[in-house]
């Protein structure tokens, strides 16, 4: 798959220009909107509305349209978070299908990783979320409907894309039903910089990067069925402006991604209510939105789900049953 080469200007009009004449250049700097002082100046979003979000994150989507970075078409409509919520708050059955089950200590043993497949085979949690050493084993371990789940690219991102496409094929064919990667943050954070233009070229890289796994997932020869695979795009939210976790965001869909993931854990912060609320302003029903990061008890992962969350990602998943 290649690459494109960051230096180049890419040419935007979708339309053949004529023989002989100059091709059209789009203007990549995001028009004006009601989000501009917090998302093209990277200040903080507080007092802005979710209507407002939704409207930046559909000039963004426009412009991603005329780039060819995302498809056309309208998204489908955003899940019912209330609705979820409620279900979840009523049913600690309910509840565990939505949560991963997670031990990424870089510390973790065999005997743990077993008990956590024991935990989560006991409450019927919807995955384990284990490092790539560790799916085999679970694989073997676990039955339906609990499924492995693992990380690629974790947990800095910068690694080459090829890398993160193979880690994510062995990944499948060990056992993995779903994989969630780390983006290349630093990539996005120079293609969309604080206050500046957009950088076309590196938005395509980003977006290659994430497609590159996609296809990967869809394409490697594994025990898990195609219908069973999924994929989530892990943001890193605080290491982001909003309208770099809107592109981030927008781009995973149109790259196939199945869920945009707030956080890996590792860095300065994890999930936030607010962060989520964009998100799936966002992908609205395009795609899942996963928290994870600090979710350590039931009231905070319910405020998550009513936040539009529909994936909780913890490494204390029985604590947030209430039990």
């Amino acid at each position: 798959m290649g690459r494109p080469t960051w230096g180049c200007r890419i040419v935007l009009d979708p339309q053949r220009p004529r023989e002989g004449s100059p091709p059209v250049e789009h203007d990549a700097t995001p028009g004006p909107t009601r989000f501009d002082a917090a998302c093209g100046l990277g200040i903080s979003s507080a007092g802005f509305s979710l209507s407002d979000a939704s409207v930046f994150a559909d000039d963004l989507r426009a412009q991603l349209v005329a780039a060819g970075l995302h498809p056309k078409g309208e998204p489908r409509r955003a899940p019912d978070a209330e609705e979820l919520a409620a279900r979840c708050a009523g049913s600690a059955r309910e509840l565990a299908r939505v949560i991963d089950c997670t031990l990424l200590a870089p510390e973790a043993t065999d005997a743990q990783v077993a008990a956590l497949c024991d935990e989560a085979q006991q409450h019927a949690f919807a995955t384990v979320c284990v490092n790539p050493l560790w799916v085999a084993d679970c694989a073997a371990r676990l039955k339906p409907p609990v499924r492995v789940g693992t990380v690629v690219g974790f947990p800095l991102g910068a690694n080459d894309p090829a890398v993160k496409a193979d880690e994510a094929a062995l990944a499948v064919a060990a056992g993995a039903h779903e994989v969630d990667m780390v983006l290349s943050i630093g990539l996005l954070r120079q293609a969309a910089p604080a206050g500046g233009p957009l950088d076309l070229p590196r938005l395509a890289a980003v977006l290659e990067d994430v497609r590159g796994v996609v296809l990967a997932v869809r394409e490697a020869e594994g025990p898990a069925a195609l219908a069973e695979r999924r994929i989530k795009v892990i943001l890193e939210t605080c290491l982001l402006d909003e309208r770099q976790k809107t592109l981030g965001a927008l781009l995973a869909v149109a790259a196939g991604a199945h869920f945009v993931k707030t956080s890996t854990g590792f860095s300065r912060a994890g999930a936030t209510r607010e962060d989520v609320a964009l998100l799936r302003a966002c992908v609205l029903g395009g795609a899942g939105v996963k928290a994870s990061g600090g979710i350590r008890d039931r009231e905070t992962a319910l405020a998550m789900l009513r936040a539009g969350a529909d994936r909780i990602g913890s490494s204390c998943a029985p604590a947030l049953l209430g039990g």
